[in-house]
């Protein structure tokens, strides 16, 4: 199955999570040049903080996802408004 395929069949919101997963990973190519062509030392810290911002938002996306999917699923209980008071409650954790 093609990558092509393979995202067809992704949940809506698993298609943001690559699309994102795809432009740090071009973050993550950058950083490898700048570092082969010997760029300034600071440039090269501003890229790779940029860049595990950037993953530290996929994966506070995906744990939104698991906890609306998983642990607020249909016939659980967890009102919408929880589960957004969470990730929000997260989301300032891993920001802090």
């Amino acid at each position: 199955m093609s990558a092509t395929t393979a995202q067809a069949t992704l949940p809506a919101g698993r298609h943001e999570i690559i699309s994102r997963l795809h432009r740090i990973e071009g973050q993550v190519r950058g950083i490898e040049r700048m570092v082969e062509d010997d760029r300034y030392c600071i440039d090269v810290l501003t890229q790779v903080a940029a860049a595990s911002r950037a993953l530290q938002g996929v994966a506070l996306a995906l744990l939104e996802d698991h906890i609306r999917h998983c642990l607020a699923g249909p016939g659980l209980g967890l009102p919408e408004d929880r589960v957004k008071e969470a990730s929000a409650a997260i989301a300032r954790l891993v920001h802090s």
